[in-house]
């Protein structure tokens, strides 16, 4: 769909990536050289989507099913799509968003083998059929992305490094298949190097 005036640039990835440090980096330089930017994050942004968000990362609750996590996520992000993403987008704001419909794609698609197009129809009515201009896909092995997390983990990620392969997998095939917005960059190389990469591939897209 297209409604923006504004750019719409969306961050992937297994937990523990990197990809929520690129995403501030990022949004810092671009509101610094006045390109009006605003961060959102999922799940949540919204007082509707903070209080699923609640629901979905609870250590305890482990009896959750798959399609009740997807239809939650899903709800989340419809409530910030048409909450606090589109209207920014029409007043000629840029949004960079910390994860959007890729990541139930990738967790609830390829971690929990739901079926795939139906998750496409359900986040395409969910979004308004918004589409971003280009998602970045911070690539890490799930082994990698482990050893850097510190804190305490939350409900998916307390699910293992068995998920999170199959979550990378899933990103990497979705990476193929919508390849005209995906650009997939290695999350082992230093901090500063990935922003670069970042920063290079919005100036060749005329997006900085």
């Amino acid at each position: 769909m297209s409604i923006s005036k504004g750019h719409f640039i969306t961050f992937e990835g297994i937990d523990g990536c990197g990809k929520s440090t690129q995403v501030k980096m990022l949004v810092e330089t671009m509101n610094n050289i006045e390109k009006n930017t605003i961060l959102v994050r999922e799940p949540g942004g919204t007082n509707i989507s903070e209080e699923i968000r609640e629901i979905l990362l609870h250590r305890h609750l482990s009896d959750i099913s798959d399609r009740t996590e997807a239809l939650l996520m899903t709800g989340s992000r419809a409530q910030l799509t048409y909450e606090i993403i589109m209207p920014n987008l029409i007043k000629g704001k840029n949004v960079v968003a910390d994860r959007f419909y890729d990541s139930t794609l990738a967790y609830q698609g390829g971690g929990r083998k739901l079926n795939l197009e139906w998750l496409i129809k359900l986040n395409h009515f969910a979004t308004y059929e918004l589409e971003p201009d280009v998602t970045f896909l911070v690539d890490i092995l799930p082994q990698e992305a482990s050893k850097r997390k510190a804190k305490e983990e939350d409900r998916i990620e307390r699910a293992g490094i068995d998920l999170q392969s199959l979550v990378r997998n899933a990103y990497l095939e979705l990476s193929v298949r919508f390849k005209e917005r995906f650009v997939v960059i290695d999350g082992h190389d230093t901090i500063e190097n990935i922003h670069g990469s970042i920063l290079a591939e919005l100036r060749r897209r005329n997006i900085l």
